[in-house]
């Protein structure tokens, strides 16, 4: 297998899906000869053409509104939003739009071909505009999948599952990983199951669960608590919409301990989903309450944001809360 980092997996999988779907197009702003802002489309526009990876004007809705419309009429588009930070004026072409297309039309057309892909999240000093994590926007719209990878390996065959997966897909790529995440990466073509998450790690104690970039904050918390003892079962969940409820209640079952982490803010975000689904499927279970380890109810401060940061320290210390309950 050949080591990569992140942004050389995402380009490798568009260059194979492109290859194998004439119809597949890549769009989306500084996407073509400039490769992207941060280099993910580097070379598939000289590799397939101006026609099937090209430039776009700096219109969020229109770039969302433009991929609804090939999607409806059978092409295979994946659309880059520059940062997710600027998703939102794209926000009613999605939830509205695509997420809905299907169902209105009584399963008569679809856009399910679709795919938007974008950098989120913080840790490289981008201010609040450029480090916001929305993806629990997302997760409320039937009609949408999220996924989120957390490394090369992943970022390849799920953005592979995601273009083919006949529904549209919001794929949410850690930024702050693009160039620092490198490992092995099965070569040539291959997909991992949206929809499935996976256990990284086996324990008895306490189950830690997170997904993308807060995944190696996760595994140095634990490491920590291994120190004091405490056995911990890792869960990278890597789909948000749907997800794999059936591996995380099983795992909660086993430990009787849940602690959740992201970088979005407490309030509002995918954690206090998850924490409602499993007091509900673990209650007789639950040996404490669970814990959510998140960011702040703030914008996005720039000169705060390792105060802002749910870092290894405090999944480390909300681990112990919860093993002292």
């Amino acid at each position: 297998m050949a080591q990569m980092n992140m942004l050389h997996a995402i380009n490798e999988a568009l260059s194979i899906a492109m290859k194998a779907d004439e119809r597949m197009v890549v769009f989306g702003e500084d996407v073509g000869h400039f490769g992207g802002v941060f280099r993910a489309t580097s070379g598939l526009q000289e590799q397939f053409g101006r026609d099937r990876c090209f430039n776009t004007p700096l219109t969020e809705q229109g770039i969302a509104g433009f991929a609804n419309g090939l999607a409806s009429h059978g092409m295979t588009p994946v659309a880059e939003i520059q940062f997710a930070d600027y998703i939102f004026p794209a926000f009613d072409q999605i939830v509205n739009e695509a997420a809905k297309f299907r169902y209105r039309s009584g399963n008569e057309f679809n856009v399910g071909g679709l795919t938007f892909r974008t950098p989120y999240g913080g840790g490289i000093a981008g201010g609040h505009y450029h480090s916001q994590s929305p993806e629990a926007y997302f997760t409320q719209t039937p009609g949408l999948k999220v996924v989120v990878p957390r490394n090369p390996e992943q970022a390849k065959g799920l953005l592979l599952a995601a273009i083919r997966d006949p529904n549209p897909v919001i794929f949410f790529e850690p930024k702050r990983l693009y160039r620092a995440s490198v490992g092995e990466v099965p070569e040539g073509d291959y997909q991992i199951e949206l929809g499935k998450a996976d256990v990284v790690k086996q324990g008895t104690d306490i189950t830690v669960l997170a997904w993308g970039a807060q995944m190696e904050i996760v595994e140095k918390a634990c490491v920590m608590a291994e120190k004091e003892g405490i056995s911990c079962e890792i869960i990278d969940l890597r789909t948000l919409s749907p997800w794999d409820i059936d591996t995380v209640a099983k795992s909660v079952k086993k430990t009787g301990r849940l602690v959740i982490n992201h970088e979005a803010p407490l309030t509002g975000g995918f954690a206090g989903e998850i924490a409602a689904t499993i007091q509900q499927e673990c209650f007789l279970h639950l040996e404490s309450p669970i814990n959510r380890v998140c960011g702040l109810d703030t914008p996005y401060p720039l000169i705060h944001e390792k105060e802002y940061m749910p870092d290894e320290l405090k999944t480390f210390e909300a681990i112990k809360a919860t093993m002292a309950f």
